[in-house]
């Protein structure tokens, strides 16, 4: 029963964090700066938790470093997702030999 009602509940507020938008904007946005806010919201939020994650996923921050830093370099030559997540793990592999 306790785990029937813990459903309900969260669907519930499933449902209501989707239904709101809808009742109180029936227009379009029009602010510029509102649109734009909300259009990096996700990206915020994406690197609010993943950061964090990164520097606390390795046992030492010189391999997380050494991963983030490969990372941000392949993902700024454009290079496919699978490319730069393995060679961020190989760079924080191969950190881990040196420090």
């Amino acid at each position: 029963m306790t785990v029937a009602v813990y459903i309900f509940v969260m669907a519930l507020v499933t449902y209501l964090i989707r239904m709101i938008p809808f009742t109180f904007f029936r227009k379009k946005i029009k602010s510029r700066f509102f649109r734009s806010f909300l259009y990096y919201i996700p990206y915020a939020v994406l690197s609010a938790m993943t950061i964090p994650a990164i520097f606390y996923s390795t046992g030492s921050i010189v391999t997380a470093v050494a991963g983030t830093a490969a990372a941000a370099i392949l993902a700024y030559f454009g290079l496919p997702l699978i490319v730069v997540a393995l060679s961020a793990a190989a760079a924080a592999f191969a950190a881990g030999f040196f420090c």
